[in-house]
């Protein structure tokens, strides 16, 4: 697809996200920067200008985590083709669950309230586009936990223990499955949805400060074995804006052309019928 497309990327300022904003902006599309901190996207958009002089790149203020400051956000988009849920909350150095403004843990809100409120909210716009896309990102360490299952009567751990693990985890699997449900519930309008599996990708430990030496070691090693966040960044462009064999609506890609099975629970329809009645509700 060569026609010049506008793509909307939560947390681009940094990592992976910024790294497909700065493929789609030198490739010639336009790049909304979806971004909480308004100075670390006018950095991320200078740093993009500084490659691609030419680069049409937009701020767009959003933390994914509050549902009042996705609601403004969405109302200043006026177009729409692709829709990336990049933005992931994931605090290693975390000991207790921290709430939103709105009351709900935070790490469901981030990962799967937020993007499900923002995709709601945006649709028009999407169906506006002649071949309109939706990303949803989840993570390959969800293969290493083949038995986790999403709590419908304790999401956000008000009433068990919690655990950074399990609270991101479980938010990926819902993003998972929330991707399948949407899928089929849209198969029949042009909208195309995906999942992207990020594998192992290298981090800036400096974003993370408080971290102990065995963390930074043990992410240090790590590092070693994990691709590049321009190389992980390749698929969601792939799926923002190219055309490919196989590219029906309701794909999981671990990469380019390599698709993959999501998890047992997030397959079944009822799961995943009775997840998208929760999110209604906390989202309403």
């Amino acid at each position: 697809m060569t026609s010049s497309r506008t793509c909307l990327i939560t947390g681009a300022n940094a990592g992976i996200g910024f790294a497909a904003a700065a493929q789609l902006a030198a490739r010639g599309h336009a790049v909304l920067l979806g971004c909480r901190s308004v100075a670390r996207g006018d950095e991320a958009a200078a740093r993009i200008r500084a490659s691609t002089p030419d680069a049409r790149v937009t701020v767009l203020p959003l933390d994914v985590s509050s549902q009042a400051s996705i609601r403004e956000a969405a109302a200043r988009v006026e177009r729409l083709d692709a829709l990336v849920h990049n933005a992931a909350y994931f605090d290693i150095r975390a000991k207790d669950r921290a709430l939103t403004p709105e009351g709900r843990e935070l790490t469901w809100a981030t990962n799967h309230l937020g993007p499900a409120l923002l995709t709601e909210l945006l649709l028009p716009r999407l169906l506006e586009s002649p071949s309109p896309r939706v990303v949803a990102v989840t993570s390959k360490g969800l293969v290493t936990q083949p038995w986790i299952a999403v709590d419908l009567d304790d999401p956000e751990f008000a009433s068990r223990r919690f655990t950074v693990p399990r609270a991101y985890y479980q938010s990926k699997l819902a993003h998972l499955a929330w991707m399948l449900h949407l899928a089929e519930r849209l198969r029949d309008t042009p909208v195309r949805v995906h999942g992207v599996r990020v594998t192992n990708v290298k981090i800036d430990l400096a974003r993370y400060e408080g971290l102990s030496w065995a963390e930074r070691t043990a992410y240090a090693i790590k590092s070693r074995f994990s691709i590049t966040p321009d190389e992980m960044a390749r698929t969601y462009t792939w799926l923002c804006v190219d055309d490919a064999p196989g590219q029906s609506t309701g794909g999981y890609w671990d990469a380019i052309d390599t698709p993959v099975e999501p998890s047992r629970w997030a397959r079944d329809p009822a799961h995943r019928a009775a997840l998208d009645a929760l999110t209604r509700r906390q989202i309403a």
